[in-house]
């Protein structure tokens, strides 16, 4: 069976490739480096699209978002699985996501935000954070739309201005 997967080369340019594993249970622990990729962006090592960081959380922007606006939250803490996470780290985690959810709300004015754990691609527990608007249609998780840099770097931008942490 064959996975594609998103590597970060050391060059900090994005590539994508494909695996190839014996079991697709397994295919994860086959992403060499991927463990750390939310912690290199993080500690700056990656380029994001910042939202918001406090001292264990951080925001940013999907690189392949759903609608604009599409927004990871992860903690600073290395955990695999989300419900793994002590539970004051969790419901830490969940009140930040909802002081971004209210700055995506305030900053992009979709019908509502939506909250999904979806977490196969990068072993780092992480919350997407969607705004739904009227249109658009609706959203499937790995179906990217187009956003130029450009436009990524507004739109964190004005979701950053609104953000009251």
């Amino acid at each position: 069976m064959i996975y594609e997967g998103l590597v970060f080369s050391n060059s900090k340019e994005y590539r994508t490739i494909s695996i190839q594993t014996i079991h697709p249970d397994h295919w994860i622990n086959k992403l060499i480096d991927m463990a750390t990729v939310f912690t290199q962006i993080i500690n700056g090592d990656i380029p994001c699209y910042k939202i918001a960081e406090s001292d264990e959380f951080f925001a940013f922007l999907d690189i392949r978002p759903v609608s604009k606006g599409h927004t990871l939250v992860i903690p600073k803490k290395e955990v695999d699985i989300l419900f793994d996470l002590e539970e004051s780290d969790y419901l830490g985690l969940m009140k930040f996501a909802k002081q971004i959810a209210h700055a995506i709300d305030a900053a992009m004015n979709p019908v509502r935000v939506a909250l999904t754990v979806e977490g196969l691609e990068v072993p780092h527990a992480h919350i997407h954070l969607i705004p739904m608007y009227e249109t658009g249609g609706p959203f499937r998780l790995g179906h990217s739309i187009e956003c130029s840099p450009e436009e990524m770097k507004k739109i964190a931008d004005n979701i950053s201005d609104e953000v009251e942490l």
